[in-house]
């Protein structure tokens, strides 16, 4: 059955579902572990909290509509019901008094299988935590959750396909796994070569992604592992070595023919039904309670539950929606809301031998599966595929559509291309966003704050903190959830505004800072053509054509945000930082000789410090203010970050307690000391 129709089944079976008890398809939650937390520390009104450990078996119906979307589910091996199994490990962080609970269950989706800490915050709030394991290809290992999903066969048989794989460095290597990706690293699975032999394939490297494919003679690399033993190493059927080591000035490239795809869609069918699961079922097939129940507590007390992704969870959490998981198995809605932070693309989970974790960047797999229209939240024409969708395209018709606020650093505007869901294909005109979104861009982040030097560029990274802006955020996306309290309007930059415009320097503003390059790259948008059974409207399907064919190249306008004469953006939640800024925070940087020079260094930032005195910023050609000629004194300083504060707790956008906090730090700089 085709998949379109599939979906259009399930949606249209959806209006007519009675409110009958849910099907989660958990059919056994086991707890493995239960500890006070934080060493019995109460938060707040909401008490003390305990964490629990546990592991939670499901099942899935492969011949139901909402399941059909799975690729490959119909070809994974079936129990003894007929139904595909799997096993999601979940922590979950409950008050020890679950009365004391505000009733919001609240999803942190694992990156990598790695768990963000819980805010406190929020803790006091009595959220409930949850963090449930969804991406099939994460390995065990330094507490990461995993799931276990099935291989997929074809009547017994192995099946197999063409996997391209790109492999960069940081630093050098002597070898790779094949097919983990560039910030995957060896805690991801890797797709294994049907054979060591290495006849007839193609190994290329090239300094920049436009550039030409360098042949390296397949004498020179080989399916081995060189870490013990010297090229051509130990025989392996899942790492990849160069003689000489893999070099960080160049993409490698191989395409080879894989073996074992698993089926990795179930993560969505994972992240349903425990959340379906622990909102309205008391107890498994095997009798054991929902841990949210106790003695004390005989009706569950989750009152709406929240999912927040980020990164390439944000990525996970559009294609959650688009793919129609937002209604479990009983038509009822999963999620009431979600955040949906620095990521603007959806996920290759529900593909054929995918790789979720893959990049997509202007550097890092730039022709990698999930970059495709539909950008857009609202159902909306694109006029470059001629594909007619839209995020929500599969829970507007049922009523199932969550509050949304989608969270974005500077990052993303000129490496994942930020500006496609809110402007129309050539760039032209602003498009209206539902009213159930909110879209929030944090002005001078990067992608994630960090201090520290950045290798691949030479800079120091951006440190502009996004944390306090996205906690005041959420708790507001609680209340929209919670009791229906709008949340401030979004804030992001526009055609109208004049604040969103074409990369090149003259038309951001750039300003000629002395020893930064400013080259006004970012990351364009091919069309692309995967093959006939692909479906890039709903990144499902097989990839057959790899490298995939480019139909067009920049078919899409990418806009960015427009700055000021500091090099520091007008637009959108200006921070503290910004409002009181000590240099140019940027979401972007270029790498640096021997790392592929003039590309852009992955997700990172820069800050570039002003001078301290006029003479100073003279003696350099800086035009930048310094800052004694912004703030005069320290103390002056310090007025200006109160009042930064201040207007910002009341915008809605800081939460007094760091407002606070924020001045505390000020006080303590030594700022014009």
């Amino acid at each position: 059955m085709p998949f379109r129709y599939c979906l259009l089944v399930f949606l249209s079976v959806g209006l007519f579902l009675p409110d009958f008890p849910a099907q989660a398809n958990i059919v056994k939650l086991v707890i493995t572990k239960t500890e006070s937390y934080a060493g019995g520390r109460a938060f707040g009104k909401a008490g003390t909290y305990e964490r629990v450990y546990g592991q939670a078996y499901g099942e899935v119906d492969p011949n139901l509509a909402s399941n059909k979307i799975i690729q490959d589910l119909r070809l994974a091996p079936r129990n003894n019901r007929g139904l595909v199994e799997y096993v999601s490990e979940f922590i979950l962080l409950r008050p020890t008094d679950m009365a004391k609970s505000n009733g919001l269950l609240f999803l942190s989706l694992p990156n990598r299988g790695n768990v963000f800490p819980a805010d406190t915050t929020l803790l006091k709030r009595g959220y409930v935590y949850l963090w449930s394991a969804w991406q099939g290809d994460v390995l065990a290992g330094n507490s990461r959750l995993t799931i276990k999903v099935p291989v997929a066969t074809e009547n017994g048989r192995e099946i197999t396909g063409k996997v391209r794989a790109e492999f960069q460095v940081f630093t050098p290597a002597q070898t790779q796994l094949l097919s983990s990706g560039p910030f995957s690293g060896a805690t991801h699975h890797s797709y294994e070569t049907v054979s060591l032999d290495n006849t007839g394939l193609q190994l290329t490297k090239r300094v920049h992604e436009a550039d030409p494919h360098v042949l390296i003679p397949n004498s020179d690399w080989a399916f081995s592992d060189c870490t013990t033993k010297p090229f051509p190493g130990t025989p392996s059927i899942s790492q990849l070595s160069i003689k000489g080591g893999f070099d960080p000035n160049y993409i490698y490239e191989l395409v080879y023919t894989a073996k074992n795809p698993l089926v990795m869609g179930l993560g969505f069918a994972a992240i349903r039904d425990i959340t379906s699961f622990l909102r309205n079922s008391t107890t498994d097939e095997a009798s054991n309670r929902n841990p949210l129940l106790s003695a004390a507590i005989q009706t569950i007390p989750i009152r709406a539950a929240i999912l927040q992704g980020v990164s390439q969870c944000s990525n996970f959490c559009r294609t959650f929606l688009q793919l129609g998981f937002n209604q479990d198995e009983s038509g009822k809605r999963v999620f009431d809301g979600i955040n949906a932070h620095i990521a603007t693309r959806r996920n290759s989970l529900n593909v054929r031998f995918g790789r979720p974790g893959g990049g997509g960047l202007q550097r890092e797999d730039h022709l990698f599966p999930s970059n495709e229209a539909p950008f857009t939240w609202q159902i909306t024409n694109d006029s470059v595929s001629g594909i007619t969708g839209g995020i929500l395209e599969a829970c507007s018709p049922v009523g199932n559509c969550p509050k949304i606020m989608q969270t974005l650093s500077s990052s993303e505007y000129r490496q994942i291309r930020a500006s496609l869901p809110t402007t129309d294909p050539a760039g032209t005109k602003d498009l209206t966003i539902p009213d159930n979104v909110r879209i929030y861009f944090i002005a001078g982040t990067q992608h994630s704050p960090n201090g520290a030097q950045d290798p691949l560029s030479g800079f120091q990274m951006n440190y502009n903190p996004t944390q306090p802006t996205l906690r005041a955020l959420l708790i507001a996306l609680e209340q929209w959830v919670l009791s229906d309290k709008l949340p401030p309007a979004s804030a992001y930059p526009t055609l109208k505004a004049k604040t969103l415009v074409l990369p090149d320097a003259k038309s951001i503003g750039w300003p000629s800072i002395p020893g930064v390059v400013y080259n006004g790259l970012f990351n364009n948008v091919p069309l692309l053509d995967f093959g006939a059974d692909f479906d890039s409207h709903y990144i499902t399907g097989i990839v057959t054509n790899e490298p995939p064919k480019v139909v067009r190249e920049n078919a899409y306008a990418v806009l960015v945000p427009k700055v000021n004469q500091d090099g520091n953006e007008i637009a959108g939640i200006r921070n503290t930082t910004m409002q009181v800024p000590l240099g140019t925070y940027t979401g972007w940087a270029l790498r640096r000789a021997g790392y592929g020079a003039g590309d852009l260094a992955s997700l990172n930032g820069m800050f570039i410090p002003f001078k301290k005195t006029k003479a100073e910023r003279l003696a350099t050609g800086d035009p930048r203010l310094s800052l004694e000629e912004r703030y005069g004194t320290h103390e002056a300083y310090v007025v200006a970050v109160r009042k930064a504060a201040d207007d910002l707790v009341k915008e809605g956008f800081l939460l007094p307690e760091d407002a606070q906090n924020e001045v505390s730090i000020a006080e303590k700089s030594n700022v014009l000391k």
